[in-house]
């Protein structure tokens, strides 16, 4: 499956690198094309005609915004199997669904299976940055949980363990590791060593063009919601990744003169089980939020022994 928006320059690569897939078993492309303001509806409908049987465009009449057009494509799929591949990213290997579609069936006690990608980023100087990087093999939800090393565009899920998605989904930002914590608590997640997609990183991107606050705050809502949508069975794994996120927060949010913000999350990170931090540097975060910038004076002053 796939979702698109405004991807005119990115849209034919992503579908072409799904059509020259090399697969002994028959699939459909099913893409959700959230009422773009460019060419992207126009370059998909083109393709749709090219390839009646293979492509089953959803054009929707208004925008519903990436996590309702997410839920709504993915309620659209009708195979055992479903791949994620949003529009402005693409497949590297011709082989790739042969291959993790070849692993699940032989491997039911996997609920699903990914690879790792290359970014690319336009502005990154050096290097080629390969996710993730953590060893191949599998992983339990406990691991996702912990840190979502599944990108998107390298998922493959048995469809029937995504079920109807719950009402909250909708209301989150993180609509794709929401899906995987999903289907990976009815089994496990197969981490293949094979480069096998690219993820694009642009400012026009949903989720990199936010700040940094901005992503950690929604991961932590996502991990909320999660750990009561679970009844608290992976408290143990969720509260003390919690507790770091609000503490990086609150660290940020001192940082940016916020001193409100960063007693908020500093309180929140004490109630996920923060108060095992060094005290040093959550005293300093409870100090200056109870004194703010005459706290901070006081520090630069005490450091320069004055």
């Amino acid at each position: 499956m796939m979702i698109t928006y405004n991807h005119e320059q990115f849209i034919s690569q992503a579908l072409n690198s799904i059509l020259s897939q090399r697969v002994n078993f028959d699939y459909e492309i099913v893409v959700g094309e959230d009422c773009s303001t460019d060419r992207t509806r126009e370059i998909l409908l083109d393709f749709q005609q090219k390839y009646p049987t293979r492509i089953r465009p959803l054009v929707r009449n208004k925008n519903m915004g990436a996590i309702k057009n997410m839920g709504a494509t993915l309620s659209a799929c009708r195979g055992n199997y479903v791949a994620f591949l949003e529009g402005d990213d693409y497949w590297v290997d011709e082989h790739k669904l042969q291959k993790q579609i070849d692993f699940l069936d032989n491997n039911p006690a996997s609920a699903m299976c990914c690879h790792r990608v290359r970014f690319l980023d336009p502005d990154q100087k050096e290097g080629i940055h390969i996710h993730p990087s953590c060893p191949a093999g599998s992983y339990s939800i406990e691991h996702l949980l912990e840190e979502n090393f599944v990108p998107a565009c390298s998922a493959v899920v048995r469809r029937d363990l995504i079920g109807p998605l719950p009402a909250w989904h909708s209301q989150l930002a993180m609509g794709d590791w929401t899906v995987f914590a999903l289907v990976s608590s009815h089994g496990n997640i197969e981490l293949m060593d094979e480069v096998m997609a690219v993820y694009r990183v642009h400012q026009r991107g949903i989720w990199s063009s936010r700040s940094r606050v901005s992503r950690m705050r929604e991961i932590s809502r996502m991990l909320e919601v999660l750990d009561k949508h679970f009844s608290f069975r992976y408290k143990n794994t969720i509260r003390p990744v919690l507790a770091q996120y609000y503490l990086d927060m609150a660290l940020l949010e001192r940082q940016n003169g916020n001193r409100r913000d960063a007693a908020k999350y500093l309180m929140c990170s004490l109630r996920n089980g923060g108060t095992r931090f060094p005290h040093r540097i959550l005293g300093g975060l409870a100090a200056y939020s109870l004194i703010g910038s005459w706290y901070k004076l006081f520090s630069r002053t005490s450091s320069t022994g004055i």
